[in-house]
């Protein structure tokens, strides 16, 4: 039988960015030996394409140095790495980096621990910073996407996967709810919590929107931003050049 989560209870979790922060954390410690079923099941199996989309758009290659933040179990750093660029993975959970180094002891990738809104590099260290559902996350988006183009170079390129929040409302509203009801459903199941996977639906619900992000790129040092409907526009890749 699954543990039961100890997460706090979700209604708390968008009070403050301090709070959302310990969510955050305590939630991705939860669910890190279930992540990559996870994404894989909310998925409809599709996880991967959606990925290997992004770093086709990368331009990734030999004497580039990449950056992936929210790495998770290491699936984006590990194809970047592998088209030649030296590959750092980062994620503020320390088991969801000991299943990214378990996948590749001696793999192309490095991984550290390190929190997006701190990123713990200088200014100009990468010419590509990457995530997969990462920036949804974050306890603000502007601090995050500011310090995402501090350590970029001139004309380095950002890419984020995650999902979007449609702008029409009957879209939104079933949407919304199949993510609920079947987040309820794998939450019980696998840690006897259904509010463990409804929070990405909750967090949908307050983030701003694709087009939104891309304006807050451009506040926050970025010359550059578009995004990429995937899934009909229930997921997007944004593309945003420093």
């Amino acid at each position: 039988m699954a543990a039961p989560s100890l997460l706090p209870p979700l209604r708390d979790a968008f009070d403050s960015p301090e709070r959302k922060r310990a969510y955050v954390r305590g939630l991705f410690a939860t669910i890190a030996d279930r992540y990559d079923l996870i994404t894989v099941l909310l998925s409809f199996g599709l996880d991967r394409r959606w990925k290997n989309r992004l770093v086709a758009l990368s331009g990734a290659g030999p004497g580039k140095r990449a950056l992936d933040l929210a790495c998770g179990t290491g699936d984006i750093a590990f194809q970047v790495a592998a088209s030649g660029a030296r590959t750092t993975g980062l994620d503020v959970t320390t088991r969801m980096l000991q299943l990214a180094r378990a996948k590749a002891p001696a793999g192309p990738a490095s991984f550290v621990a390190g929190d997006m809104m701190a990123l713990p590099f200088p200014e100009h260290s990468f010419d590509l910073v990457t995530s997969g559902y990462g920036l949804r996350n974050v306890p603000a988006i502007e601090p995050a996407l500011a310090e995402i183009s501090r350590v970029l170079k001139p004309g380095g390129l950002f890419l984020s996967l995650d999902f979007n929040r449609p702008a029409s409302f009957p879209v939104r509203w079933m949407y919304l709810g199949h993510l609920t009801v079947v987040g309820s459903l794998l939450g019980w199941v696998l840690h006897r919590n259904p509010d463990t996977y409804r929070y990405i639906p909750e967090s949908i619900r307050r983030y701003p929107g694709a087009p939104r992000v891309c304006g807050i790129a451009l506040e926050q040092g970025f010359r550059q931003c578009n995004w990429l409907p995937v899934l009909g526009g229930l997921m997007a890749i944004h593309k945003a050049l420093k």
